[in-house]
């Protein structure tokens, strides 16, 4: 019985998972073709695309992009004072606190496109759908939490970014590095967290107590989750080359993602490390 095995006492409707390295995959469960809605998951591929048109020139960290005196890292950071959903409203200075906010992804990629000369999808198709072949990865709608792929995908796009086929080395560490470190603030579903580290463009665990992954995971461990059961997380300190695990649903998180989604990881980390 492998740790995934765990998945098939979960109440949902449908569920498939990956654990991968960047030497390839180590374990699968359910049809890792199948297409899921990932809600803020998709943060995950527009921060990719982002650090892709950085890389390119065709954006940079410090432009100013949102509220005045924001720039992209602060939109990528959840640091720029934007609220989270709704009309352009600003809650605060930029730097201040981490307010969690989709409205600033859509105000990044806005930024990308006029930047880019091209629509924010079109660019990102390019940069992803086309680059890594894939087949089963929808890109329309909110860049923030509209997206729609499969696990199989998804690993495609995390072993090219972390074997640095997709990313330099340094794109990689700037995107996975607390920015802002020292910043307060609220982690959807799990309240306040005092600081609540994010890199640019996905979370950092850090020490955060709740959290949606295992107390076994690293504060180094990097990832999403979505409101409609998704999560991906990549641990680079577990192993010799680190771990990744990327789990889709289609059961809305509750309280049975925060009961379900740490002793999963518990028992990926202890049965692959």
């Amino acid at each position: 019985m492998g740790a995934l095995d765990q998945i098939d006492g979960w109440d949902v409707p449908h569920a498939a998972a990956t654990v991968f390295s960047p030497t390839g995959i180590v374990a699968t469960h359910g049809d890792v073709d199948r297409v899921f809605a990932l809600a803020s998951v998709s943060k995950v591929l527009t921060a990719i695309t982002a650090h892709i048109a950085i890389e390119e020139g065709t954006i940079s960290l410090d432009d100013p992009a949102g509220p005045e005196g924001s720039t992209v890292a602060h939109l990528l950071a959840h640091a720029s004072g934007l609220a989270p959903d709704g009309d352009v409203q600003v809650l605060g200075p930029p730097g201040r606190k981490r307010i969690y906010s989709n409205l600033g992804f859509e105000v990044l990629a806005e930024h990308l496109a006029e930047r880019a000369g091209m629509p924010y999808e079109k660019y990102a198709r390019f940069a992803l759908v086309d680059t890594l072949g894939l087949e089963r990865t929808d890109l329309t709608g909110s860049p923030a939490h509209a997206h729609r792929s499969s696990v199989g995908d998804l690993c495609t796009v995390l072993t090219a970014v972390t074997t640095n086929d997709l990313l330099a080395p340094a794109t990689l560490d700037a995107m996975t590095t607390p920015a802002f470190a020292d910043l307060a603030g609220v982690l959807p579903g799990f309240g306040k967290q005092d600081p609540n580290p994010w890199g640019l463009g996905v979370e950092v665990r850090g020490d955060k107590q709740p959290h949606w992954t295992s107390p076994d995971n690293s504060p180094e461990t990097w990832g999403h989750f979505g409101r409609t059961g998704t999560f991906v997380w990549f641990d680079p300190a577990a192993g010799d080359d680190g771990l990744g695990l990327v789990v889709l649903t289609d059961r809305g998180f509750d309280q049975w993602a925060v009961d379900a989604w740490p002793p999963l990881a518990t028992a990926v980390l202890q049965e692959h490390r």
